[in-house]
């Protein structure tokens, strides 16, 4: 989906550097999830499960930082 490519995109390029091992193991699970799961957990419209929790609020955290300053 094109908007979930956008958004673990954005947050590719700018934050994955800066994830330890373990959000990076987790980040690659979570990108094996159903895009439509992501888009609703990242919005806020459904909660994250637990072992994704921490990692899709930064990711949603990035990107209405992005929002605001207008990028």
């Amino acid at each position: 989906m094109k908007e979930m490519d956008l958004l673990l995109g954005h947050f590719a390029d700018g934050a994955l550097a800066g994830l330890g091992a373990d959000d990076l193991d987790t980040y690659e699970a979570l990108l094996a999830e159903n895009d439509q799961d992501l888009l609703a957990w990242a919005t806020g419209a459904a909660p994250a499960p637990g072992r994704f929790a921490a990692l899709v609020a930064r990711i949603a955290d990035f990107a209405r930082g992005r929002h605001a300053a207008g990028i």
